[in-house]
């Protein structure tokens, strides 16, 4: 058996409200849209998929999106300006995170590594 990589999905309540937000708001290339939406982020599949179970989307569950930003102070005033508030940053050792949600209460995570880490990271993939 051979498993790879397919995609990172969210329920959604509303496919069309959603697509706004993940597309307009946080600038993620739609790819493709059917009864799922497609999103290209970083090379990385998202997809949204629309249910009317509430409990499928409650936002408990422990998937994150994290994304990865070069400046956390300069990405959280770029969101607030497209009406997104993001949690205050916690420094968690190697790096500095950040939480905000979508529409449907998905947690979604903005990370800045500090130097250190990223130094160390990359000498850890080196080989």
């Amino acid at each position: 058996m051979t498993l790879t990589f397919d995609c990172v999905y969210y329920y959604v309540s509303d496919l069309d409200r959603s697509v706004l937000f993940y597309r307009d708001v946080l600038g993620f290339e739609l790819i493709s849209r059917d009864i799922v939406a497609r999103f290209n982020v970083d090379g990385v599949r998202l997809e949204l998929v629309p249910t009317r179970h509430r409990q499928k989307f409650s936002g408990k569950g422990n998937a994150r999106l994290c994304l990865r930003v070069d400046h956390m102070t300069a990405a959280r005033n770029d969101l607030m300006l497209r009406g997104v508030v993001s949690s205050e940053p916690v420094d968690e050792g190697p790096g500095l995170l950040s939480t905000l949600h979508d529409l449907d209460g998905n947690e979604i995570c903005l990370w800045q590594e500090k130097d250190a880490g990223r130094q160390q990271r990359s000498s850890m993939w080196a080989d």
